[in-house]
């Protein structure tokens, strides 16, 4: 009997010795679904987005992860500027995938369209795209500088430096056509005129015609709302028919990634005015560059949309580790209140799923994008209202 003891003791100790040392089965990851253009008009806020995210997921993974060491997962893919095609990647994302939250787009078309999904299925989406505001869904989280935080502060400082007459030009779709009212109602609060308002739709190329509408207006101001690869053609344009002399260009949503593929005397002079422009000297924005380098490598474009989603994903990641669990209903008012740093500062996100931001003004300058004026932190109304 004695023996028989023996063994079985020995065998015991081997098993919890062979338990203790084997390898653990690695925890599930946490995934986060991204939709973005990655190729398209709107190419280069996709591309610049998706780094700043992937930089987040790596500096949390490095970190040790989420709830006790697991890790965040992406499943990124292409929805091409296309609606349905974001509908369908956010419905795949979250019923195929198991997404705990949704990231993206960067049309207000395809955000509306998202924001149906998010708001069926229960999950966050993370929008980090400057759009025309208004917005406000129990599921929806805006990192997104809107016409409150840089259309009120841009109107009378163009006023006073370059005259109270502006022409709006932009794409035939929602965003530039909310921005152009937001824009009127700024320059009538400021005493200016509107000399004439036009939009075109996505893939013009010749615009000769719009560009003698402006001549003939004798704007002093021109409003450009058209991001991409038509807004760089026209400027080319505008550049080449020697418009810049009399006009001064503000151009919406453009930011560093114009730089290198439009021509530097094309965009000389060209304001725009964004919560984060790379060549800041503060040295949170220097550090959020040095990382971006060491992973990219250091001729990496970093932009505000950059900086947007990498921010989103910190919080997102800040809530999961407060509620404790991946439980969206309990993770969606967690991230309400969270006050996190960001290149520009400490951001709060509001009750209203929007955020304070620290708007600067900055003016492409030989081949540099120059911050030129900060404007400081900037509250925007209440978006439930």
């Amino acid at each position: 009997m004695k023996l028989k003891s023996i063994l079985q003791a020995i065998h015991v100790i081997g098993l919890l010795f062979f338990l203790t040392n084997c390898d653990s089965p690695p925890l599930a990851p946490i995934k986060i679904g991204v939709v973005l253009p990655l190729s398209g008009d709107f190419q280069i806020f996709g591309d610049t987005g998706t780094r700043g995210i992937k930089l987040a997921v790596k500096e949390i993974n490095d970190a040790g992860g989420l709830l006790g060491g697991r890790k965040l997962e992406l499943v990124i893919a292409d929805n091409k500027t296309d609606p349905a095609e974001s509908v369908r990647l956010a419905r795949k994302m979250i019923q195929q995938d198991n997404v705990v939250a949704l990231m993206g787009p960067v049309s207000s078309s395809g955000r509306n369209a998202m924001m149906e999904v998010a708001q069926e299925f229960k999950t966050p989406l993370l929008y980090g795209i400057d759009y025309e505001g208004g917005m406000y869904n129990r599921y929806l989280f805006c990192f997104s500088p809107i016409p409150d935080h840089y259309i009120k502060p841009i109107i009378p400082y163009l006023i006073e430096n370059h005259g109270n007459s502006f022409y709006i030009f932009g794409y035939d779709y929602i965003w530039p056509h909310k921005m152009a009212e937001a824009i009127k109602r700024e320059v009538t609060a400021n005493k200016g005129t509107i000399a004439g308002v036009e939009f075109t739709p996505f893939g013009a190329t010749d615009f000769t015609p719009v560009i003698e509408h402006i001549h003939q207006s004798k704007a002093k101001n021109l409003i450009l709302i058209q991001p991409g690869p038509d807004g760089f053609n026209f400027l080319k344009q505008f550049t080449a028919a020697g418009m810049k002399k009399d006009v001064k260009v503000t151009a919406i949503a453009s930011n560093e990634s114009y730089i290198g593929v439009v021509k530097n005397e094309d965009l000389e002079g060209v304001l725009t005015s964004l919560q984060f422009i790379a060549s800041a000297e503060t040295p949170a924005t220097k550090q959020f560059i040095k990382a971006h380098s060491e992973l990219y490598g250091p001729e990496s474009i970093v932009t505000y949309s950059t900086d947007s989603h990498y921010n989103l994903v910190k919080l997102l990641a800040q809530a999961i580790q407060k509620v404790g669990s991946l439980d969206k209903e309990k993770i969606i008012p967690a991230m309400e209140g969270v006050v996190f740093d960001t290149a520009s500062g400490p951001v709060n996100m509001r009750s209203d799923h929007h955020v304070d931001l620290n708007i600067l003004l900055a003016e492409f300058t030989r081949g540099q994008l120059l911050v030129k004026k900060d404007f400081g932190v900037i509250s925007p109304a209440n978006q439930k209202k």
